[in-house]
């Protein structure tokens, strides 16, 4: 079986799916995490692979940026290869000042100005859940791990350049509460919800409104190790 963005067999997929939005990152993890790896996708260079991670089968796939895309990646991975969760591992930009670089945030909700959960499915509503059981998960791995998280809700918008003229990270914090923003969230758990299967957000912050801080392309590509093990570790219990 495959569909026009994924060339995956039926079987080559494992249930749960570590995704983050950098295919190049989707490398990185199962060069660095996996074993008996076997690559299940490369079509548009959105790197899939499967292989063992503490004697568990775990899945990790690019997304690409922004909803539409890891639109159409989670909805066939649910839909066509039966996964049955999603963990999104990402960066993610502060709104707020207690959050610095480097540091973790779980999702709790994601609010987004987007259309998609309308235009998908006729949702009305700005704001979309993750699962609570997967999250609870996400919270002992980070525990048992010594990793802090920051719990909130985050932005998943739809624009990453902003005109002067229109709200800013500022109105985003105080209006809808958002403490970081990130492009995909929104549609993931609203895929998640109308196909009745889970998933959750784990980010970590690459830059900040509030002080410009900002890591690299390659730290962001290869350095997220914290977010990356406690996906892991939460994937094996979800397993």
């Amino acid at each position: 079986m495959s569909t026009p963005h994924n060339a995956a067999l039926s079987g080559a997929i494992a249930k749960v799916v570590l995704m983050p939005g950098d295919p190049l990152r989707a490398k990185f993890i199962a060069d660095t995490y996996l074993h008996d790896t076997k690559l299940f996708n490369t079509v548009r260079n959105m790197y899939g692979y499967t292989g063992i991670y503490d004697g568990k089968q775990i899945s990790v796939m690019g997304s690409g940026m922004g909803m539409p895309s890891i639109g159409i990646y989670s909805y066939e991975l649910f839909h066509y290869y039966d996964v049955d969760c999603i963990i999104r591992i990402g960066s993610a930009g502060a709104y707020s000042e207690e959050l610095g670089i480097f540091d973790l945030v779980l999702a709790d909700s994601a609010w987004s100005e987007s259309t998609y959960a309308l235009v998908q499915n006729g949702t009305k509503g700005d704001i979309c859940y993750p699962s609570k059981a997967l999250n609870d998960l996400l919270e002992q791995s980070a525990q048992q791990l010594g990793y802090t998280l920051h719990k909130g809700r985050i932005h998943s918008s739809d624009v990453f350049y902003h005109e002067a003229n229109v709200d800013g990270y500022r109105e985003f914090l105080h209006k809808h509460d958002c403490i970081c923003v990130e492009m995909e969230s929104y549609a993931l758990f609203h895929n998640a919800r109308v196909l009745g299967k889970e998933a959750a957000c784990l980010l970590t912050i690459s830059d900040s409104f509030v002080t410009h801080e900002e890591t690299t392309a390659q730290e962001r590509e290869s350095s997220f190790h914290s977010m990356i093990k406690t996906a892991l570790a939460a994937a094996v219990q979800r397993s």
